[in-house]
């Protein structure tokens, strides 16, 4: 009976796990945070990027208006747009979001949030938090998984497919 027990309670477990998997969004009152996920990066490199959803549930604009990380020296808040012919990334001081706006941050453009001073690579499979700041004063802390190119895409499009 005990072993029964015990193989029901890892199969809960693991179900459950598989469950905050993909759900993998949060919530700041009427804001949700969907799929944050990063792509891995060579060892040496300094640099990488945050792509996430931002989805305003409720009825007043709400802006992102900081975010932090352990894994690097600053985090800011990036845009791109092409002038000139030539693809231009520049820091925003906040990022708004109107009532019933989604903003999808995607690689290849746009916005997108920038770990600057990276402390060590981005390895496709782990995962690490990042703390976001919003206008209201809230402050969330998510997961961003790291993930191929594809994979994060997909999985921010309601697709997940986390690999551990």
């Amino acid at each position: 009976m005990r072993k029964l027990i015990a193989s029901v309670v890892v199969v809960l477990t693991s179900l459950m796990a598989a469950v905050q998997v993909a759900a993998h969004d949060f919530h700041a009152g009427d804001l949700r945070v969907v799929h944050p996920f990063s792509m891995p990066t060579p060892p040496a490199a300094r640099v990488g990027g945050v792509f996430l959803d931002l989805d305003n549930q409720g009825d007043e604009a709400i802006a992102l208006v900081d975010a932090r990380s352990m894994l690097s020296d600053v985090v800011e808040i990036h845009d791109m747009e092409m002038k000139d012919g030539t693809m231009r990334m520049f820091r925003i001081e906040e990022l708004r979001v109107e009532p019933g706006e989604v903003i999808k941050m995607r690689p290849g453009g746009g916005y997108h949030l920038m770990l600057i001073g990276l402390k060590q690579p981005l390895v496709e499979g782990e995962h690490f938090p990042l703390w976001l700041t919003f206008s209201d004063g809230s402050e969330l802390e998510v997961e961003v998984w790291v993930q191929s190119m594809s994979d994060g895409a997909a999985a921010a499009d309601g697709h997940h497919d986390h690999k551990h």
